[in-house]
């Protein structure tokens, strides 16, 4: 870790290049050729490591206050997408329902949502395509309804989808 401070005086960084030299060296470990120049050859690794880090494009820095304002209105909008979303689901049929069911709840495969179902495997790929089709549109239209002109096409989000049924 001392080689590492040459490059960098931010104790994380000198953490995170010791850790990928060392790593580095032991998946090199067989490019060795003389063991008494062992702290040479160890050396360059930490330098070439020591370049790399500083060639990784970092994230600007946030200040943490804006951080906390930004997850609280993540959370508000997560929460009405999930209430759009179950309002949208409960309006499908039990056939639909069930379906997206077995592959987002259950997490099964299309081919497993099939032999389960005693569907051939494309009648089971077009019915989730249509219905994700379905609910996207069903999203867009819901956030046009309460408000005087629609928004921009978005995404569900990963929060709202993994809610429950």
């Amino acid at each position: 870790m001392r080689i590492a401070h040459r490059y960098t005086s931010n104790p994380s960084e000198v953490e995170d290049i010791a850790q990928d030299a060392l790593l580095r060296a032991w998946r090199r470990r067989s490019t060795l050729r003389d063991g008494q120049r062992r702290n040479e050859w160890l050396a360059t690794i930490v330098r070439n490591e020591a370049y790399r880090q500083h060639e990784r494009v970092r994230p600007d820095p946030v200040a943490e206050v804006e951080t906390q304002e930004g997850a609280d209105d993540e959370r508000i909008a997560s929460t009405v997408e999930r209430a759009d979303l179950h309002a949208i689901l409960e309006s499908l049929d039990e056939e639909d329902r069930q379906l997206l069911r077995l592959r987002y709840t259950e997490d099964l495969t299309q081919q497993a949502i099939a032999r389960r179902l005693g569907l051939p495997d494309g009648t089971v790929k077009v019915r989730l395509h249509r219905l994700r089709l379905k609910l996207r549109q069903a999203m867009i239209e819901g956030e046009g309804a309460d408000r005087s002109q629609p928004r921009p096409t978005r995404r569900i989000s990963a929060a709202a989808a993994r809610g429950p049924m």
